[in-house]
């Protein structure tokens, strides 16, 4: 399985993934869940994917494709698309199709295909926008109401998320919320695992701000992890009832 989760805010977006897959006990691997795709000042698009690895990889593949194919379209290709919604449109759409594709191949040996993605970015001109992906290929977009999305193993690293974002942060605290979420579910889900790949992209910038692979035993990961757990025993020990 896999974790990954978007935070929306005013001043722009950050985005933090895991690596791990799984496909039993004895077979674990690490496959990258984070794709990034940008045209520097004109447009910046980042997909996170989570579920079935052979419909992800086939889905960012035929995406990649239609990037390369000079005979694509505006309908067809992600970095001619006109809006951020469009971009989800194509996306739902590759997702859908293979999935039904390697569906009807995998059907008699029962296994899932089911898999989702999580979508963002920004073009020039529009504004930032952030999309989870569904499986069938329908989406739903984040608000300021619900400014962060996720996807896989998720109800981990949701209660600190639910306590603390809010569209009004500051990137550096969305980054300290993000890796705390992520530092939650690693402590309390053996399927997802390190290394971390963490995108912040600046509002209006329409590029990668900031990008950064966090591998195990990363001196700024382990000391906030330690602090949050000090900070955790600390508050337990303090309240009374």
């Amino acid at each position: 399985m896999t974790y990954c989760v978007g935070l929306l805010l005013n001043e722009g977006m950050v985005l933090l993934s895991d690596t791990r897959t799984n496909a039993g006990l004895d077979n674990i691997a690490t496959y990258r869940k984070m794709f990034t795709f940008e045209k520097p000042g004109e447009r910046v698009i980042v997909i996170m994917t989570a579920g079935s690895l052979s419909v992800t990889q086939t889905t960012i593949a035929r995406l990649r494709e239609a990037i390369d194919d000079k005979d694509s379209t505006p309908d067809q290709s992600i970095m001619l698309a006109p809006t951020m919604l469009k971009v989800a449109e194509i996306i739902g759409n590759a997702l859908a199709s293979v999935r039904l594709d390697i569906e009807s191949k995998m059907e008699a040996s029962k296994v899932s295909t089911s898999a989702s993605m999580i979508v963002a970015g920004q073009r020039r001109g529009g504004g930032m926008r952030m999309f989870l992906v569904y499986p069938e290929g329908n989406f739903i977009e984040a608000t300021e109401d619900t400014p962060f999305l996720q996807i896989g193993e998720h109800k981990y690293g949701k209660p600190i998320l639910d306590r603390v974002a809010r569209m009004d942060m500051s990137l550096d605290e969305a980054r300290k919320a993000m890796l705390l979420s992520m530092d939650s579910t690693l402590r309390s889900n053996l399927s997802v695992g390190m290394p971390l790949d963490l995108v912040i992209i600046h509002k209006d910038d329409c590029q990668i701000s900031e990008r950064r692979r966090i591998e195990k035993g990363d001196p700024d990961f382990s000391r906030m992890s330690e602090m949050w757990s000090e900070a955790l025993r600390d508050g337990f020990t303090k309240i009374q009832i």
